[in-house]
């Protein structure tokens, strides 16, 4: 699988903000991290033609989440300043970075987008949903027929984490500024 110069620097991209993410000591920084990786991780899925997930995770991640962390940090109180200078961890950072690496060898074995020799294209399971999802459904798009019609409990399962986790967060930011 040969990456081309945009997903290359997409990548590089998510990377760097997920590094940046995890070691910056300024949550505010952090957060904006976050933030862009997750605006970075979406851009990808768009890439690797995937639009459905990647709007997903662009609404959830960079939009949301987002938000709730900057609520958050507006109703907590601002870090020590030597807690700002604290050393890193470095066995952390080589158990991570190890993890990564790990990650990173299996790519090479992912197959090309739209590899029609592929286990998940020539799977039954693939097979039966682009020959039966429209007679069943009646949706055309076979991605949406999956997602809202033969995975509709999961998917609407998701939709009430997302909402319960809003209430939540939001439940506490209420308690915190009340208090």
């Amino acid at each position: 699988m040969t990456l081309t110069l945009l997903e290359g620097a997409v990548l590089v991209f998510v990377v760097g903000c997920a590094l940046g993410a995890a070691l910056l000591k300024d949550t505010l920084a952090a957060v904006m991290a976050f933030a862009a990786y997750s605006l970075g991780v979406s851009v990808l899925w768009l890439i690797l033609q995937a639009p459905d997930v990647g709007l997903t995770e662009a609404a959830v991640g960079a939009g949301i989440m987002t938000v709730l962390f900057l609520l958050a940090l507006s109703n907590t109180s601002s870090p020590d300043v030597d807690r700002l200078l604290e050393p890193v961890r470095w066995r952390t950072v080589a158990l991570v970075g190890g993890f990564a690496l790990l990650i990173g060898v299996t790519v090479p074995a992912l197959p090309a987008i739209g590899d029609p020799g592929s286990a998940v294209a020539g799977g039954e399971v693939t097979q039966y949903y682009l020959e039966n999802a429209y007679a069943e459904t009646e949706v055309r798009n076979a991605v949406t027929a999956v997602l809202a019609a033969y995975r509709g409990f999961d998917t609407l399962g998701e939709g009430v984490v997302v909402f319960a986790a809003v209430v939540v967060a939001l439940s506490v930011l209420r308690r915190e500024v009340v208090a």
